[in-house]
């Protein structure tokens, strides 16, 4: 009798139980793509706060550093949700990301573009996960769905903030300060 089958049962139907509970292979790929885009994101997210570190803006570094820390909290998500249903994690390698920008505003608008590109991302695991019938896929990605809502959001913000500011010194400092007193999650 297999490991968890109940006593006259077929190994067969335990082999279907267990079966259903596992990741499907199409989806475990794109699982771990998804913690290489993660990664990526806490990667690139880390060098726009060494940027910013460079610069002498403080509030701007720690802003970055929070959202790296965040990427990483994503990336530890599938790799846990992987794990949980008897897949395999593997890690892909990651390119170096980009360090220098024009301006404050340009780093903020690639990280808005960046989560764009997340957000495509999560859209093509979600239709995944349906066409691969794969419901215990797709309610995990509901969260992250949302979570990319947020994202955007916070970042837009920003990049409006520093349109707006333009070439105002003060006012720079003054919306460092402000994105310098951002929680860590």
């Amino acid at each position: 009798m297999p490991r968890g089958a109940m006593p006259g049962e077929s190994c067969s139907r335990h082999e279907a139980w267990k079966g259903a509970q596992m990741i499907g292979k199409k989806v475990e790929a794109a699982f771990n793509q998804q913690i290489n885009h993660e990664a990526g994101s806490a990667y690139l997210y880390l060098s726009a706060s060494a940027y910013f570190q460079a610069l002498g803006l403080e509030g701007m570094a720690h802003w970055m550093r929070v959202q790296a820390g965040e990427e990483r909290k994503h990336a530890f998500k599938f790799y846990d949700e992987i794990v949980d249903r008897s897949g395999r994690v593997e890690l892909l390698a990651l390119g170096k990301p980009k360090m220098e920008w024009k301006s404050p505003l340009d780093a903020f608008k690639d990280a808005y573009k960046h989560e764009v590109f997340i957000t495509g991302k999560i859209n093509d695991l979600m239709r995944l996960a349906e066409k691969e019938g794969d419901y215990a896929a797709a309610e995990f990605l509901h969260w992250f769905v949302n979570e990319q809502v947020e994202e955007e959001q916070q970042v837009v913000r920003i990049v409006q903030m520093l349109e707006r500011i333009g070439d105002s010194g003060g006012a720079l400092v003054m919306l460092d300060e402000e994105l310098g007193e951002r929680k860590g999650e």
